[in-house]
């Protein structure tokens, strides 16, 4: 039965997991799941995770937040990627687009968390500056962290409103602890 069970979860993450091999031509389309600045004019925060790249997908995501401030026709949205460091520059890399639902190289994601509103509106400020605060913006580590998982998770510690759970495959995540 365990193997039975072992080559079940093989095909499941084989068939569940990026499969494109080149990060090069895999998809960054948005997803078409982010709220529309054009649309939305109140203030938006959401928290997004994609599987990660290649086989690390068959266990990890990747998290990044965005966020719009009220009537902004953008979104800001900050991730922490590794590659950045072994070039030099800060892992924390943060970019302004109207579409912050964009396919993690071949992966389509998923809202971990979504605020709108007065509540976003109150919110953004204390995220701003929390990032402002992150201690590890220059680092990345896969594991134990710090990585794109422990950047959304301790933003999360430091402004406890936002209630966000990470994903159970954040790893990372328990970093920021």
């Amino acid at each position: 039965m365990g193997r039975q069970l072992a080559a079940v979860l093989l095909i499941l993450f084989a068939t569940t997991s990026c499969s494109n091999s080149d990060w090069r031509t895999a998809s960054r389309e948005p997803a078409g799941i982010a709220p529309s600045p054009e649309l939305v004019q109140d203030a938006v925060i959401e928290v997004y995770a994609a599987d990660a790249f290649s086989w690390r997908g068959w266990f990890a995501v990747h998290t990044w937040l965005a966020f719009k401030e009220q009537g902004a026709q953008e979104y800001q949205v900050y991730e922490v990627v590794g590659w950045r460091v072994r070039s030099g520059l800060p892992a924390l890399r943060n970019f302004k687009t109207a579409s912050p639902d964009r396919y993690w190289y071949g992966a389509r994601p998923e809202k971990v968390l979504s605020i709108q509103g007065d509540k976003a509106r109150r919110l953004i400020p204390d995220i701003v500056a929390a990032i402002d605060r992150y201690p590890w913006a220059n680092e990345y580590t896969v594991f134990p962290g710090p990585n794109s998982n422990t950047f959304p998770a301790w933003i999360g510690l430091q402004v406890p409103e936002l209630e966000l759970d990470m994903p159970f495959n954040a790893i990372g995540a328990g970093y920021a602890d």
